[in-house]
């Protein structure tokens, strides 16, 4: 049976009602209620550390790869910067090549009309030093000559210079005491060359060198005192 007395008989104090709180419960509550609390605090602390943490680490790795973006993108950069000016030298390059390749072709083609007129030169040499050549028909050599002279015609082959078998054609040959080698005396048609291409070889007579004959007259009358000298 359950003691309803409102009054304890041993102690004479005041039983609490039915439903009240014992004493000291509102202490101990404020206490858990404290605990709690401070678990609750200590967790979110924790939660928001690592929730930093977590924050942290993922701008770290968005830097990270943004940097590794970045060196794709600038090596990329290096690259296509290589390819341009690969192909600017290769074109720079063609360039070259065309403009050598048409100056070539320019020169040929003015050697070659060049080349055609040199029998017409030698007619009008010849007219000239025959004193054919007068009035109307001079201008008109004279400006011929000088048109295939600025177009870079030059001609070659005069007497008193040095034989030459590159640029020189002898016919021929004589021998003279008064020439130290091989020299040209004579020029029966003059060479041409266009630029550093040689036309035509010049035509010409060649002297080589010859002793004096009387050399070994005057070696003979050299020694003829000592004889004079000895039979004396």
């Amino acid at each position: 049976m359950r003691d309803r007395r409102r009054i304890d008989p041993e102690t004479g104090e005041r039983r609490p009602a039915e439903g009240d709180e014992p004493a000291g419960t509102e202490g101990r509550t404020d206490e858990v209620t404290d605990s709690m609390s401070g678990t609750l605090d200590d967790e979110l602390a924790q939660v928001a550390a690592e929730a930093e943490a977590v924050e942290n680490a993922a701008e770290t790795a968005d830097e990270e790869s943004g940097s590794d973006t970045e060196t794709q993108l600038r090596r990329q950069v290096d690259e296509l910067t290589a390819d341009v000016k690969r192909v600017q030298a290769e074109y720079a390059n063609y360039r070259k090549r065309v403009e050598r390749d048409r100056d070539s072709v320019i020169n040929n083609a003015k050697a070659s009309i060049a080349e055609s007129l040199l029998t017409v030169l030698d007619d009008l040499e010849r007219a000239d030093s025959h004193g054919d050549l007068t009035g109307p028909f001079k201008a008109v050599s004279d400006k011929l000559t000088s048109a295939l002279t600025e177009a870079g015609l030059e001609g070659f082959g005069q007497e008193g210079e040095e034989f030459d078998p590159s640029v020189h054609e002898a016919v021929q040959h004589d021998t003279s005491p008064e020439v130290d080698g091989p020299t040209v005396t004579t020029v029966l048609r003059r060479g041409y060359r266009f630029g550093d291409r040689v036309l035509r070889p010049a035509m010409v007579g060649v002297t080589d060198h010859e002793p004096a004959a009387g050399g070994d007259d005057n070696t003979v009358a050299a020694d003829s005192p000592d004889e004079t000298s000895e039979q004396g």
